[in-house]
């Protein structure tokens, strides 16, 4: 029996024993470290350029108008669109007023000539009479003056000729210039008029594409500089600056470059197009990295900065930088050295502090 009691007891005792001892603490799994590869910021030659926006409009644009008024057009031969050359008639104008005047003016002139003719006859008949003293000094001045106004009045004759032939001449309305018809006001069986316009012509078929830039970025412009603009479609139409507005809009605060445009612009551009474009202002050094390497939060630009640890394990630091030009998958960034290592993609999946681990580096093209 007192062994029994002793039995239980030491059993009892190696249970307490047990209880009181604490259990092992388990350690939460570490955090798998990502693999990232690396690149450094690589400083480059870049071109720099200015955008912009602006009207297509003509070149220099002629407004052709009636030379003669109060005459009936008869024929119109340009529409809007077409091609003209220099000389070209566009509309013809009634001309039988014209020619009833112009053969008027013929038949005076003929009459002022005999009648010109028949003094100079006379005072030369005078002249001789005088000579042998039939006639007097006053008789001879008399016949002289009839003479001298005959040929004044043949003259005036000639010049009202002369205008009965331009006029006549005026009866085609014809292209001043080579170029394209913008605008058609004429029509068949109306009246000409002083100042109207019947046709308007672009001269040379030449547009120019007006941008808008604000004053400070109007400095940074010259002529001579190219210029890339965007068609519609697609295609790109290269110019070159031909003037700067020495001014600038008091309202908008913005100034007008003008840029020549080549003649076959004219093919996918048109005068009033809206139209964007870009201004070639030379070769910058740039600093720059992979887009993929650059993080946008909230509003801000940031890169992961390597801090080299241990073996091929490092930590990462968020860095804010600024962005400016971007080019073939590549942006130019500032606020970071150049060599300093940073993680080229996988960025989105990273965390300030989060330790990563780092293969073969990759080079910027």
């Amino acid at each position: 029996m007192k062994q029994r009691l002793h039995l239980l007891a030491s059993l009892l005792a190696l249970t307490l024993a047990a209880c009181g001892e604490k259990s092992p603490t388990v350690a939460p799994p570490a955090k798998a470290a990502l693999t990232v590869t690396v690149t450094t910021p690589l400083l480059r030659d870049w071109p720099q350029t200015l955008s912009a926006s602006g009207n297509v409009a003509a070149w220099q644009e002629a407004v052709i108008g009636p030379e003669i008024s109060n005459y009936r057009i008869t024929e119109v031969r340009a529409n809007v669109g077409d091609t003209v050359k220099k000389g070209d008639v566009l509309a013809r104008i009634a001309s039988d007023a014209v020619d009833s005047e112009l053969a008027e003016s013929k038949a005076a002139v003929a009459e002022a000539e005999a009648t010109l003719a028949e003094a100079r006859a006379i005072n030369e008949r005078a002249r001789q009479l005088r000579d042998k003293g039939f006639y007097s000094p006053q008789q001879g001045i008399q016949t002289q003056t009839a003479a001298d106004t005959a040929l004044a009045r043949l003259n005036a004759a000639r010049a009202r000729l002369q205008s009965a032939e331009l006029r006549r001449s005026k009866a085609s309305v014809v292209a001043p210039d080579d170029g394209i018809i913008s605008a058609r006001g004429a029509t068949v069986g109306s009246l000409t008029q002083s100042g109207q316009e019947l046709f308007r012509l672009i001269r040379g078929g030449r547009l120019e594409w007006r941008a808008e830039v604000t004053a400070a970025e109007l400095a940074r412009l010259q002529p001579g500089q190219p210029t890339r603009l965007e068609t519609p479609n697609g295609a790109t139409v290269t110019g070159t600056v031909r003037a700067v507005a020495p001014t600038v809009d008091p309202q908008t605060r913005n100034g007008i470059v003008y840029v020549d445009l080549p003649p076959e612009a004219g093919k996918v551009l048109s005068a009033g197009m809206f139209t964007r474009g870009e201004f070639d202002l030379g070769q910058r050094p740039a600093l720059t990295l992979p887009q993929s390497a650059v993080l946008l939060r909230e509003g801000f630009a940031y890169v992961f900065r390597i801090d080299p640890g241990g073996n091929d394990l490092a930590r990462v630091t968020l860095t804010k930088v600024g962005t400016g030009r971007r080019n073939a998958g590549h942006i130019e960034v500032t606020g970071i050295d150049a060599g300093l290592p940073v993680v080229a993609s996988g960025a989105g999946f990273l965390a300030d502090g989060d330790t990563v681990r780092i293969v073969a580096a990759e080079k910027q093209p």
